[in-house]
């Protein structure tokens, strides 16, 4: 089979990411590895996103350079994946002349086959149809990186909440369920790769296979927090109106579920939250959070908030700060309201200015980050075991005036801090047995958005087949 050349392109969330990796999967048997140099690829793929304006037009803006790359070498195959794609479907042909193919979010193990039709035959093929079911629910093998601790698994798909200002149901689909048993197959292949650490995946988690009649998504995890060699489980995005007794309690008693939610509020004005359609209250989501912290005293909890809603008064966005107050998160998301095609809120009348836009969202970024701050300089002092990722790419030690400064690595505590060590000397040797690996790590600095330690004792539970040695710093 003669080998060809794949870019992938991904703008977007952790999900287009596990989609990227499927993608590659399923073009492997045509003889397709990948590259991350674009002008030598025999086929450059976008995979885009539309939850927010300025992610269709980065993706626009992407595929507007690949026009003097295909001119050049007209037999590239160029393609965009992912939300736009499924959101604009043809149209993209007609403002794109040099896109051969549009594939939506549902039509990715059928690209396949669309590939060696536009290889034989240079036609021009849209396929933007949703399913109702998920149609083919394999685990498939795409490339792990050499040292790839952490990994996505989507479980589901779609959302049926249909909060106004959203357009994920109109380009991801209604909401679908994998079997269980596709996923522990799934994370089982991944964990006999190497990987250590597994993300789950769904636009609101907390209705895993409530329609198809599965297991629940406590039920999951604990299947999940079952599988040998698996040391870390994460999840993401979780509905506050979905939030189960059953999940809450999973904090307190399985040991792999990481103590970290993110828990998604967007407004803390009960009038915002009903135009938004979110279907719960601010007194319902504090009580959610207070149950979270019963479970689990330690548990980091962030979030995401719109500034700017279609309505918005200075007192309803002053709700929204004292919420922040209130909970005290330990980081979270926050983004100025923007229309999206089909989203119902598209229509409201009364938009906020956008100055009015950008000065509530820097408001609301700058009491966050003096809440974080704080909250990362109360850790300090503190020892916190990490799962090491590996390497870091640029040095912070305080230590760059010594002529061989130690190596920077980082990793993540359960609570998802971010935190950078130095390796002395001595361990460099054991970079193997390092990734993969726990670590504990004397936390000696804060910064905004990570934290600086040392290392006091590491590797244990090493990677499977590298031994369980624990080597003390």
């Amino acid at each position: 089979m003669t080998s060809k050349l794949l870019h992938i392109s991904t703008i977007g969330c952790q999900m287009n990411v596990y989609d990227a990796n499927q993608i590659a999967g399923v073009l492997a048997p045509l003889g397709y590895t990948g590259t991350e140099a674009i002008e030598s690829a025999d086929l450059v793929i976008v995979n885009t996103c539309t939850i927010r304006e300025k992610a269709e037009q980065k993706a626009f803006s992407f595929l507007g350079r690949l026009a003097k790359i295909k001119t050049a070498r007209p037999s590239l195959i160029v393609a965009v994946g992912g939300c736009v794609a499924q959101q604009d479907g043809e149209a993209i042909l007609k403002r794109m002349p040099h896109v051969d193919l549009v594939f939506g979010t549902h039509a990715i193990f059928r690209l396949p086959e669309m590939v060696r039709r536009i290889e034989s035959s240079r036609c021009r093929i849209v396929d933007v149809r949703l399913s109702d079911t998920i149609e083919f629910d394999g685990p498939v093998a795409g490339p792990i990186s050499d040292g790839q601790v952490s990994t996505f698994v989507t479980i589901m798909r779609g959302c049926d909440n249909y909060c106004t200002y959203c357009v994920v149901p109109h380009v991801r689909g209604r909401e679908a369920s994998r079997h269980p048993d596709r996923i522990v197959e799934e994370i089982r292949m991944r964990v006999e790769q190497g990987v250590r650490e597994v993300t789950l995946l769904g636009q609101n988690v907390n209705s895993y296979g409530n329609k198809e009649g599965l297991c629940s998504f406590a039920e999951l995890l604990e299947r999940v927090d079952g599988i040998h060699g698996l040391r870390r489980i994460r999840f993401t995005t979780s509905h506050p109106k979905d939030l189960s007794d059953d999940l809450v309690r999973a904090f307190g008693c399985l040991k792999k579920l990481c103590h970290h939610i993110h828990l998604p509020v967007q407004s803390g004005d009960d009038g915002i939250l009903k135009r938004m359609n979110r279907k719960y209250t601010r007194g319902a989501y504090l009580e959610k959070i207070a149950g979270l912290r019963a479970a689990c005293p330690d548990i980091a909890i962030t979030s995401d908030f719109i500034v700017g809603f279609p309505g918005e008064t200075d007192r309803q966005f002053q709700a929204s700060l004292d919420l922040i107050e209130t909970v005290r998160y330990d980081g979270l998301f926050a983004f100025m309201y923007s229309d999206r095609p089909n989203a119902p809120a598209a229509a409201f009348s009364d938009k906020i200015a956008e100055l009015v836009k950008k000065e509530r969202l820097q408001a609301l970024l700058n009491l966050q980050e003096g809440i974080t701050r704080e909250k990362h300089q109360a850790i300090v002092g503190q020892t916190l075991r990490i799962l090491v990722e590996g390497p870091s790419r640029v040095l912070t030690s305080d230590d760059s005036d010594i002529a061989s400064p130690p190596i920077q690595w980082s990793g993540r505590a359960s609570s998802n801090h971010i935190i950078h060590f130095a390796v002395p000397n001595d361990l460099l040797a054991e970079k193997e047995l390092l990734t993969g690996a726990f670590a504990d790590i004397m936390i000696e600095r804060a910064h905004a958005h990570s934290l600086w330690g040392r290392l006091i004792r590491g590797p244990q539970n090493a990677a499977q087949g590298k031994g369980e040695t624990t080597i003390a710093a």
